[in-house]
């Protein structure tokens, strides 16, 4: 299972800002939850304001999907074991469903509504009698509660970890499902449990769930599995006796009759395959790719399309992720002054095109994005943990260097140098070694081929530092094994962050997460500062104190020099063949693609 599809179902991104009105009365049966009680949505409303109510059905979405993943395996989404294929989101309905134009808020699907206990401690769904699985058979709170128990013990140990405080699950009679949680910090845990995948606990009587498999599984969502070539492409089919297509929440959404993901070996094979019409749509990661390739005849004459959809999520955590659990990296100046050695300016100029901004922050392009020095709220925050904190958080936040966009800023590699004097890495005979005599040596663990050119002018001026720096290219099923083992130096990554984070950062950075096989805590932190301010977010009264708490996590993080950031920008770009519909509106917080976009060969 890949870190980005197990970071797509824990936390969807979503990026808000908080609305006016008053928070839901707690016990009161409501058609919608979030974390602060901002749903924005009457009762009663008809349909997503980014959702075209009556889009035509039928036509097909081919596309390569989101991530960079390049095979799959297995087609259980929700374990350690195997690559899962993209996509099988599209086989499973939850209790409540995602508004991507709000920050947090879900609304009624299997479930028509829920009740939170005035304590926070419960939260009690109320189940559609009409809600089916694909094969007929009607979702019921065993199902629900089913689902919630294997996922907690057999599912992805990621799960275990976000479900850690739900109680338990019971189902009190067959359409009302009430879970229990325990501790202080219960604030996000109905919406967390709110989005699970539901299961049928019938279909897994005589399968084992912990298992990869090729079968497609039974879910009750708006697709079914129609066909795959493994590790080249899967298709899903619209189930056209979905149960739930005119509910309000999928009204004018899932509007393709097929959608299939092609996988290829490299981004190149898979432009030259979208030159050639193979698959409709991809969305393009590589500037270079975006400024100099797509000036092919399709283009010119209009037969494909270039757009750029705005992105007002957070612009995620992407960057070399230094694994501190490797004794050459456990002092925070080696990884300082490995981060001074990256020519962010020079590669902006040379192999971006100048598209990309710096990412300074975990939280980039949000307000919980830590700047200059800390804020009264946040120095109170900090000072008043418990626990032990580096002195550099109270001072301005560290930002990375700019440099003279030379290549190798002589000033940058002059303080890298000096830092790693002083960690105990000197020069001799022109290698950096310890005083065993070992040389420093760093390998960056890749898969993408494409990526080589980028990480190669970083490896040269690593190399003027006196470091053994060298590319490790593998495959991609090594690559996701080398992650899940943690058996790496430095890897590429990128987490998408919520502007409601939650019980998913314990995953990202928390110290229990990092001697989990197949964290996503990449860097191995274990700090109880950060452990600290995780909890402070996750149990924040208020959107305010919660974008403090956050603000100051920044801080700790960023003192300690776990990553080398990378980029961003805050919008997606895309090419497709010219063939497809979309809604006026734009979900705020989501491509809405697969989801509101419709076939122009489509009718009713």
């Amino acid at each position: 299972m890949n870190l980005t599809r197990v970071a797509f179902v824990l936390a969807v991104s979503v990026l808000c800002v908080a609305h006016a009105s008053s928070p839901l009365a707690a016990s009161e049966r409501s058609h919608g939850l979030s974390a602060f009680g901002d749903v924005a949505l009457p009762e009663d409303f008809t349909a997503f304001a980014y959702a075209h109510p009556e889009a035509p059905k039928g036509g097909d979405l081919s596309l390569v999907g989101w991530g960079g993943v390049t095979t799959f395996n297995s087609l259980n989404n929700y374990i350690l074991k195997g690559d899962a294929a993209q996509g099988l989101e599209l086989l499973f309905d939850s209790l409540m469903v995602r508004a991507m134009d709000e920050p947090d808020a879900v609304y009624g699907l299997v479930a028509e509504s829920a009740t939170v206990a005035e304590d926070g401690k419960t939260v009690t769904f109320y189940l559609r009698p009409e809600a089916r699985f694909s094969d007929g058979t009607q979702v019921t709170a065993e199902d629900v509660a089913f689902s919630f128990d294997v996922l907690k013990e057999k599912g992805h140990p990621l799960f275990s970890q976000t479900l850690r405080d739900v109680e338990k699950a019971e189902a009190l009679d067959p359409t009302t499902v009430r879970y229990t949680f325990k501790g202080d910090l219960v604030r996000d845990l109905p919406l967390t449990v709110s989005g699970l995948p539901i299961f049928s606990k019938a279909y897994y009587t005589d399968r084992k769930f912990d298992e990869t498999t090729l079968e497609p599984p039974l879910g009750s969502g708006p697709y079914l599995v129609d066909d795959l070539k493994q590790g080249r492409n899967i298709t899903y089919k619209r189930n056209l006796d979905y149960w739930a297509r005119d509910l309000p929440v999928n009204k004018g959404r899932w509007n393709f009759d097929k959608i299939r993901f092609e996988y290829f070996r490299d981004r190149t094979a898979g432009m030259e395959a979208f030159k050639a019409g193979t698959y409709d749509l991809r969305e393009e990661f590589t500037s270079k790719v975006w400024a100099t390739e797509y000036d092919f005849p399709a283009v010119r004459d209009g037969r494909v399309k270039k757009d750029t959809l705005p992105d007002m999520t957070p612009s995620g955590t992407q960057g070399f992720f230094l694994n501190t659990r490797r004794d050459k990296f456990k002092d925070k100046r080696v990884r300082e002054a490995l981060g001074l050695a990256f020519d962010f300016e020079w590669t902006n100029r040379n192999m971006f095109y100048n598209l990309y901004d710096r990412t300074q922050s975990y939280f980039e392009n949000s307000p919980m994005k830590a700047e200059g020095e800390p804020s009264e709220a946040e120095r109170v925050l900090i000072e008043n943990l418990g626990v032990d904190v580096d002195p550099d958080v109270l001072g301005p936040v560290p930002v990375p260097p700019k440099s003279d966009g030379s290549g190798r800023d002589r000033a940058s590699l002059q303080r890298a140098s000096k830092l790693l004097d002083e960690a105990g890495w000197r020069i001799k005979d022109r290698k950096r070694v310890n005083e065993a005599g070992d040389q420093l040596t760093v390998e960056f663990l890749t898969f993408a081929p494409t990526f080589e050119r980028i990480i190669a002018p970083y490896v040269k001026n690593l190399s003027l530092l006196g470091i053994d720096a060298r590319i490790r290219r593998v495959d991609p099923a090594q690559f996701q094994q080398r992650l899940k083992d943690f058996d790496f130096d430095i890897t590429t990554s990128r987490f998408a962050m919520r502007i409601t984070p939650g019980v998913e950062l314990r995953s990202y950075f928390g110290s229990r997460a990092a001697d989990m096989g197949g964290s996503l805590n990449l860097a191995g932190i274990k700090d109880p500062a950060v452990d600290a301010l995780i909890e402070k977010i996750i149990g924040a009264p208020s959107r305010e104190e919660m974008n403090s708490a956050a603000r100051a996590l920044d801080r700790v993080l960023r003192a300690g020099h776990y990553w080398v950031p990378h980029w961003y920008k805050p919008s997606h770009t895309i090419a497709y063949w010219d063939k497809f519909g979309r809604p006026e509106t734009k979900p705020k917080f989501d491509r809405g693609i697969l989801d509101t976009w419709w076939s122009e060969d489509a009718q009713n």
